[in-house]
């Protein structure tokens, strides 16, 4: 309980003084935002903060601040660390730097963010993975929502050859479709601040339980249920969590950051970050609406964490779970008591188990609710955001509904395809989502190299360790990761590490190379 509860302290606390921070180092004034200088009733559309607070949440927090502590709580306690110091100096700044440059700079999307302050070569890679990403995400945050509805909260089967999944899928599509589509206001601005409640409810009702209930949570000088993370004593061993003999199969860096992605950082949000920057009324509301919001989604994920973790350490017999090892401590799985037997479940299943404990089986439904509505409010900015991405790149205008459904429907035939994949393969979702993550993690090297160039175009270079400290992390996570996945290069993992860190150095070069030139290219304008 120490461990999560400092954890706690270092989010709320060192996200107010960095918040602060940031907000000096960017500096927002009274200018006017594009929201006035732009108003179009679809895309540019002045809103209040606090709505724009809700649903800048609502698009950050998909199920990877749920999903993604639930599979990461593999690695023990130090997650209660992990989250909260990412989320402060990399996922909030960045969210807010991003958003913050987006909106005076007009409103831009991500990929003129990126063609502003680098080259037409890193614009084209971005605007690739970028596309890759939101089809991802639309993907995910169907596959996830729908299973967690079909079985936890209507007791259907879930299973690829049920109609009732593809059903509840369907809805979902049909919601995407309007909400891609209709301008923002009509739907999105309206409903998304009854979502914000209900989600932040949950998330409260969980931290409430947790201290109500008596929750153990195990703290990170004790031992933990997948003791392959720890010496044999069962204490704290620093080096297995870095890959150390003899339990190097887990690699806390990169696996975990790939994992746990919203929370910590998250490239997705960028792309959200960018749609919000059309409706914030004042650049003095950049900090709650960007900044704070992802201290938010840090909380949320804190407490799916530790939910997560109580019902481990409960165990299956007494209600909750029980992880066993599937090959000598690799892989993990999770097990419940269904009809008095250990049953394998999935992590979507463990919602349902988290929210019951929490909460009981009334309100714990609310709360199931609550995660269904999740991903759903991601997903359809996401798809909004890949609709917009692609008009953008290929010049197709979208000033009507008809030119706005030409362009989502082969983007929606893409995303059945990817879903039927994962659903009918054994092993899909657990590929779909590494890679859902890699691929979000690797787009956040985008934004954070194009916040340290503006930093220097703009006279701020004293300041830009601050983007380049995640860069450099990210830099080397994602690198080393694909380069040791076996869907990736499938190298060694001593080889990966080399690759990753010659990588990360070539990265950090380039943008500081590049940073110089456009900041001397502006001096002599």
């Amino acid at each position: 309980m120490i461990t999560f509860l400092i954890g706690l302290v270092i989010l709320l606390g060192g996200g107010f003084l960095y918040g602060s921070f940031c907000e000096h180092v960017f500096g927002p004034d009274d200018r006017e935002t594009p929201a006035y200088a732009k108003q179009d009733g679809i895309d540019y559309v002045p809103m209040k903060t606090w709505r724009n607070s809700l649903i800048n949440l609502l698009n950050i927090a998909g199920t990877g601040p749920i999903m993604g502590p639930i599979q990461g709580i593999l690695f023990g306690p130090i997650a209660f660390l992990a989250i909260p110091i990412g989320n402060v100096i990399g996922g909030s700044m960045h969210d807010y730097f991003s958003g913050m440059i987006c909106t005076r700079d007009g409103g831009t999307q991500m990929p003129d963010f990126i063609k502003n302050y680098t080259n037409k070569f890193v614009f084209v890679l971005y605007d690739i993975f970028i596309c890759i990403l939101l089809l991802l995400v639309g993907a995910v945050f169907i596959y996830t929502p729908g299973d967690i509805a079909a079985t936890q909260l209507f007791g259907f089967s879930g299973a690829a050859t049920a109609p009732s999944t593809w059903i509840i899928y369907g809805v979902i599509f049909a919601y995407y479709l309007i909400a891609t589509c209709l301008p923002i206001d009509k739907v999105i601005g309206r409903i998304y601040p009854i979502f914000g409640v209900i989600l932040v409810l949950s998330a409260v009702g969980i931290f409430i339980a947790i201290f109500t209930h008596g929750w153990h949570l195990t703290n990170i000088w004790d031992s933990w249920n997948t003791v392959g993370l720890y010496a044999a004593d069962g204490g704290f061993d620093f080096g297995t969590y870095f890959g150390g003999s003899p339990f190097a199969g887990h690699h806390f860096i990169p696996i975990f950051f790939v994992t746990v992605a919203c929370g910590i950082l998250s490239g997705f949000h960028s792309t959200q970050t960018a749609l919000v920057s059309r409706t914030i009324e004042s650049e003095k509301a950049g900090k709650m609406t960007f900044y704070n919001m992802m201290i938010v989604e840090g909380f949320i994920a804190m407490c799916w964490a530790a939910g997560t973790m109580a019902v481990i350490n409960m165990g299956a017999a007494a209600g909750g779970v029980t992880m066993q090892s599937a090959d000598n401590g690799v892989t993990w799985q999770f097990f419940a008591n269904v009809g008095g037997q250990l049953t394998a479940v999935s992590a979507t299943s463990v919602v349902g188990v988290i929210c019951k404990q929490a909460l009981g089986s009334v309100a714990g439904k609310v709360a199931i609710l609550g995660v269904i509505i999740l991903p759903i409010t991601s997903g359809d900015t996401a798809l909004r955001g890949l609709r917009l991405t692609l008009a953008d790149s290929l010049h197709i205008r979208q000033e009507n509904n008809a030119q706005r459904l030409g362009l989502a429907a082969p983007v929606f035939a893409l995303v059945v395809v990817i879903l039927a994949w994962a659903k009918f393969d054994p092993n899909g979702f657990n590929v779909l989502w590494r890679y859902f993550a890699w691929s979000n993690q690797m787009i956040s090297l985008f934004a954070l190299a194009c916040i340290a160039i503006w930093m220097m175009v703009n006279k701020k270079a004293q300041y830009v360790w601050m983007p380049l400290i995640p860069a450099a992390f990210y830099a080397f996570v994602t690198c080393s990761f694909i380069m040791q996945a076996k869907v990736g290069f499938n190298l060694p993992w001593p080889a990966a590490y080399t690759v990753g860190a010659v990588f990360t150095i070539a990265y950090l070069i380039l943008v500081v190379v590049g940073g110089r030139k456009k900041a001397a290219g502006k001096a002599a304008a």
